[in-house]
């Protein structure tokens, strides 16, 4: 049989022109800033953490976010512009340019804009200056994490003109570890009510989330936001960016052998589905290895099927971090329902005890030191199908009303979290707020009348820390505008050193 091979060009997404990857009304903005123009300052902020707050139960959210990802954005744009602006032909440049922007501009000031690219391309570098607040920080709204303003007069476009590219490289990162860091709230306040110890919380939250990402970018990024609080992920991509960006001494990421659907449905095509289960036991005779169990009937399986395997679960060896369990996964169904119980079963059926107690029946456990049960450290349960903020915290309280530790389940979040949120879930927004025209200073806002919370920052910013609280301190000098905490990480090509992995999961921590 013959195959016909069709050839193209290479297409890769992130090696398009970045002078071009912008919202097109930017394009006139170099000429529509007052003649004379030498200095434009901007920010990043988080204006509003409103629409989160609606989204987390009460009691498990104190109104803060967490800095991530500009680091990651700095490094996006200069590799960008390295690479697919400074290292082409220039004549290459011009005629893409052209022919890019005709149907958006039209024939308006394109001798400006095509001499103003020259002028960068000649130049060799991109002339600004990034600063950035350290990231992992703990910040309320309302508090600038990153400037931008060009280092030469003749670039004063530069800074508005790369708005696009700054913010979509980095608000969902932010967002994770922010939704990252309201899941650990909860795991932490149930842990210290019914475990012994909080060792288990940072393998507690597991991330699913990246093949319901829009994207293998945007599944790198949120997988990346979630590390910062967690170190179980699937997120292998994630864990690879983490090493190569920043280093780390600790463990990033790990999970452990697991099955899905088609190696049980596979299996059970020529054995049973307990046959499955020991063969797979057998296979996996040391450490974790978590067994998806609702193919067909998930509460037969988690009883009778549970109870055949008993002697197979209890005999195998630990491994060398003294780990044997066998982690059952149910994969579909009301997840309270499922791991808690549903009180509209029947009386004293699978369906009624749920999950854990259906567990706790066959292979028993320990009353740990706050009078709450812990299974037999043989066996596990992990949920991961839908899983938002209440359902977790709806989950814990179940098990806790059971006489459950907290610690006997672990959660599975997922893309029904992780991608459920935009730009404004933080109320992202970068905007202009001090220019130099003509060596004269300007102080500049916007303050619109029909919504007040679009009201931006005024002048040079400063952000400090006064006895454990981060304030925002507007219209300072420039004197007092490096006296800031959002310090230099970029200036005139040159990436600065950054904070190492562990270091920003300290931060985020405390």
């Amino acid at each position: 049989m013959n195959f016909k091979i069709i050839k193209g060009k290479e297409v890769n997404l992130i090696d398009i022109n970045p002078i071009l990857a912008i919202d097109s009304y930017k394009l006139g903005h170099m000429t529509m800033y007052p003649k004379g123009t030498t200095k434009i300052y901007c920010n990043a902020i988080p204006r509003s953490l409103s629409r989160l707050e609606a989204l987390v139960p009460k009691g498990y959210f104190d109104n803060k976010m967490v800095t991530l990802g500009t680091t990651i954005a700095v490094k996006e744009i200069h590799q960008a512009f390295e690479n697919n602006f400074f290292k082409r032909d220039i004549h290459e440049i011009i005629t893409e340019f052209k022919e890019t922007i005709a149907p958006f501009i039209g024939d308006n000031s394109n001798e400006v804009l095509i001499s103003n690219i020259i002028k960068l391309y000649g130049l060799g570098y991109l002339p600004l200056e990034f600063k950035c607040l350290p990231e992992g920080m703990v910040i309320p709204a309302q508090t600038p994490v990153l400037t931008v303003t060009n280092t030469h007069e003749d670039f004063a476009w530069l800074p508005n003109y790369l708005e696009t590219f700054i913010s979509n490289s980095f608000w969902k990162i932010s967002t994770a570890a922010t939704i990252a860091r309201i899941y650990k709230n909860i795991f932490t306040k149930f842990s210290e009510e019914t475990c012994d110890n909080n060792l288990h919380i940072t393998f507690q939250g597991h991330d699913f989330s990246a093949r319901g990402m829009s994207g293998m970018e945007d599944s790198i990024k949120t997988g990346l936001g979630h590390l910062t609080y967690f170190q179980g992920s699937d997120s292998i991509h994630s864990a690879l960016l983490v090493k190569k960006l920043y280093g780390c001494t600790d463990l990033i990421a790990a999970s452990v052998p697991a099955t899905e659907h088609s190696v049980m449905c596979l299996g059970s095509s020529n054995e049973s589905e307990v046959e499955t289960f020991r063969r797979l036991i057998k296979q996996y005779n040391k450490g974790i290895v978590s067994i998806v169990s609702d193919t067909w009937d998930f509460w037969d399986t988690i009883t009778n099927k549970a109870l055949e395997l008993k002697e197979d679960i209890l005999n195998r060896t630990e491994d060398s971090l003294g780990l044997s369990k066998l982690v059952f996964r149910p994969d579909s169904g009301d997840p309270i329902k499922v791991i808690c119980g549903d009180k509209t079963a029947p009386k004293g059926s699978p369906e009624y005890k749920g999950a854990i107690e259906c567990l706790w029946d066959i292979f028993g456990g320990t009353i740990n030191n706050k009078q709450y049960k812990v299974l037999n450290s043989k066996v596990g349960l992990i949920y991961g199908d839908s899983i938002t903020f209440q359902r977790a915290v709806d989950i814990l309280e179940g098990l806790k009303a059971k006489g459950f530790a907290s610690s006997n389940v672990v959660l599975g979040i997922g893309s029904y979290t992780y991608n459920y949120v935009t730009r404004d879930t933080l109320g992202y927004a970068i905007k202009a707020t001090y220019a130099e025209i003509e060596g004269k200073a300007f102080d500049i806002a916007k303050a619109p009348k029909t919504d007040s919370g679009k009201k931006s920052m005024k002048g040079l910013l400063q952000v400090v820390e006064v006895e454990g609280q981060v304030i925002t301190n507007q219209q300072v000098s420039w004197l007092g505008e490096n006296a800031s905490i959002l310090t230099s990480i970029y200036k005139d090509g040159v990436m600065l050193e950054l904070d190492s992995w562990d270091k920003i999961r300290e931060r985020a921590s405390k």
